[in-house]
């Protein structure tokens, strides 16, 4: 299907053939009629991506910082590499559709094939050919309204929240700030609710298109304050929505100017937000900041997870002010017609945004996205792909990827194109675009729409698993199933029954496929060097990990038990395995203390304390209430006599018999992902021996989940 893409690094806009996405749990896929360009929020990006690389720099200071900490942390070359992977990834453009559902992913409620719908969402609502959108950022169309207009949906619930925030009234005089496509169609819920509507902007051909749409008072900037004071009778208005996209400190100065005495002013568009505050206290006015389409943004439980706010206590969400739009379109209480200034077909895509940055010097309004739909051919089942005829060669890794997201694509995918004998074949992911993006940049045969096509496939003798935590351990099965061998980044599963699953499946499989699991930092050249360095101890060790962890919001997947495991089972197993891989016995009993959450954390301030079988002693500290700018690991190691000291894998300090060695890495912090792919291409193309021991892989695992019973039951627990 074709999808407009933004490259951040070289700054064009593109349109892309890239995979048809499967719809998930509940999600529907969506044939696209049309789709609204934001000239604000997309003009930015794209205007962002356009700069050099010093003018990016410039404009976010606040990343620069970052970076500057970052290589403080890990080491120059390792963040310049993050940073220009980063930029190597196209953004998805677009967040206002509409169109029809083709597909209906397991769980959707109260949609069906058929159905015209309004969609809303950065990276749902895309310019796409096909979309893939949540059940609550997405509501019915009636036949009544057409497409195109139904595309306005999204931009109409943003100004109607913000409208919503002034709380006007019947009768109450609005004054309307910027009269771009958010301050009209602002202009025209204001007057459908009753409200006399005085609209305000810089330039006559705006002011002139509200008078057309029947907002008799409108007028530009220099006639603002008396037309105000006319309209009110001298009090003042009674709100005031700044729709403005503005730099300058004017449109909230105006707004005062023009407000009554204890008004609401809403800033819905961007603006300078330094309020004058004499006149703000004078007055005693109500300052809100507009978020978006209303209740429920920005909350992944909401938007992703379909958990929807009782009507009784939120009656309006932003899916409910999407409902709101579409009806006010229904009864012809609001008409967008007037505001469609230009109409491109995707194939034409990048002359939509040379108009909306300025490029083309003509003058526009709303600006819509058309799709024809010729020769799209949608995804098909794994029963029908046919493999292509290439010989799989015996010495090499032909490699399938299932999940190209940020990790897979700023870590994993580089330490990949290293590694001469990993051949990339197919990748795949949930959203299409970041397959396509990596299939191109690196090397891929082709993109795939459904990760089945990859399992099945006779062209990959080896998948990697780097999607969410929720599917690892179903993947891990079907590929082992199917003679793969497996490459699964942590955590291996979030559930026991599924770890028991996974062991029968190879117990099955026998020597035939090998499973890799990716405790990368056990492969880190420090770490060996560590490893070597404790030698043929004959004490027990006593080792203690501390990690940095930093702070992650509640509502991040990371924490849902059903897609995360929650970060004890997601991250915490790394650190679980390198004690593992440094003691050399097989962890049996843990014991788990956390600080309290206090509404802010999620059990991820631990520590856990894990006995081994010849009586070693480790200890993780995992803490996420600290500062994200100090280093994220340490690890201190004592033992017979010796101390080693294993610093955020950039120094490795050793002491023994009064002497110390010292191991710097001073460009790059290596944690040993290509190492560890380096040992699992050789077992699959050499040795056969998996390289981590499959008993510490499920020890590991196990005593993950028994650290979450030790937490829940405050005793030490034995490892099962």
């Amino acid at each position: 299907m074709k999808q407009i893409l933004q490259s951040l690094k070289s700054g064009e806009t593109l349109v892309a053939d890239v995979p048809i996405p499967a719809p998930k749990p509940g999600t529907a896929l969506i044939k696209t009629a049309a789709s609204l360009v934001s000239a604000g929020t997309e003009r930015m990006v794209v205007s962002f991506a356009e700069k050099s690389l010093f003018g990016k720099i410039r404009s976010r200071p606040e990343l620069v910082r970052q970076m500057i900490d970052k290589a403080r942390r890990e080491g120059v070359l390792t963040t310049l590499e993050a940073a220009f992977n980063r930029l190597d990834q196209p953004m998805t453009l677009g967040y206002s559709s509409a169109g029809t559902i083709i597909a209906l992913g397991e769980g959707l409620h109260g949609f069906q094939v058929g159905d015209k719908v309004a969609c809303a969402g950065g990276g749902y609502a895309v310019h796409a050919e096909y979309a893939l959108v949540p059940q609550n950022l997405m509501v019915h169309v009636p036949d009544m309204v057409d497409f195109e207009s139904a595309a306005f949906a999204t931009l109409g619930a943003i100004a109607l929240h913000g409208f919503r925030l002034a709380e006007s009234q019947v009768g109450e005089r609005v004054a309307i700030i910027g009269l771009g496509l958010v301050g009209l169609l602002a202009a025209g819920i204001a007057s459908a609710a009753g409200c006399q509507v005085l609209g305000i902007d810089l330039d006559p051909r705006r002011v002139e298109l509200a008078n057309k749409m029947g907002i008799a008072d409108a007028v530009i900037r220099s006639g603002a304050e008396a037309a105000a004071r006319a309209i009110s009778r001298g009090r003042g208005m009674d709100s005031v929505l700044i729709c403005a996209d503005a730099t300058s400190t004017d449109p909230v100065n105006l707004a005062a100017i023009i407000a009554r005495d204890r008004a609401h002013v809403v800033a819905v568009g961007a603006v300078d937000l330094h309020l004058p505050r004499k006149i703000y206290f004078e007055k005693e006015l109500s300052f809100i900041n507009s978020r978006s389409y209303g209740p429920g943004r920005y909350d992944p439980h909401y938007e992703e997870n379909q958990q929807d706010y009782p009507v009784g206590y939120v009656r309006w969400t932003e899916g409910r002010n999407l409902e709101a739009i579409v009806d006010l379109l229904a009864n012809r209480r609001l008409d967008v017609h007037p505001l469609i200034s230009h109409r491109f077909p995707i194939e034409q895509a990048a002359q939509a945004y040379d108009l909306i940055t300025g490029k083309i010097n003509q003058s526009f309004l709303g600006v819509l996205i058309t799709y024809s739909h010729e020769h799209i051919t949608l995804p098909i089942s794994h029963s029908e792909h046919t493999p292509s005829e290439n010989i799989v060669k015996p010495e090499t890794v032909n490699l399938g990827v299932l999940g190209a997201g940020n990790f897979a694509s700023v870590v994993m995918l580089p330490v990949l194109r290293k590694i001469p004998k990993v051949k990339p074949v197919y990748i795949c992911s949930a959203s299409g675009v970041s397959a396509y993006s990596a299939a191109k940049k690196y090397g891929f045969v082709s993109a795939l729409d459904i990760d089945d096509q990859i399992l099945s496939s006779a062209d990959v003798n080896t998948v990697a698993i780097l999607t969410r935590h929720n599917l690892h351990a179903t993947q891990v099965i079907a590929a082992l199933a199917e003679g793969k061998h497996v490459f699964c980044e942590k955590p291996l599963a979030i559930k026991e029954e599924e770890l028991e699953k996974i062991s029968e499946q190879i117990q099955k499989s026998g020597n035939e496929s090998l499973l890799m699991v990716g405790f990368n930092r056990r492969f880190a050249p420090l770490a060996q060097r560590l490893k070597e360095f404790l030698g043929e101890r004959r004490e027990p060790v006593a080792a203690h990990y501390r990690v940095n962890a930093g702070y992650i919001p509640p509502t991040h997947w990371v924490h849902d038990p059903e897609q995360g495991g929650g970060r004890i089972i997601g991250e915490g197993c790394h650190f679980i395995d390198f004690l593992t891989y440094l003691v050399g016995q097989l962890p049996i009993s843990v014991s788990c203390h956390f600080l309290p959450d206090e509404g802010r954390y999620r059990q991820d301030n631990v520590v856990i304390t894990l006995t081994f079988q010849d009586g070693s002693l480790g200890t993780v500290t995992y803490l996420s209430n600290g500062d994200k700018a100090f280093p994220k690991e340490r690890v201190e190691v004592f033992c017979g006599g010796s101390v080693a000291v294993l610093d955020d894998f950039r120094s490795l300090e050793m002491v023994r018999d009064g002497k110390r060695k010292v191991m710097r890495s001073f460009l790059r912090q290596d944690k040993g992902h290509r190492a560890e792919w380096e040992a699992f291409v050789k077992a699959i193309t050499d040795t056969g021996i998996p390289p981590i021991p499959y008993e510490q892989i499920f020890a590991v695992t196990k005593a993950s989940f028994t650290a979450l019973r030790a937490l829940q039951t405050g005793k030490e627990e034995k490892v099962a």
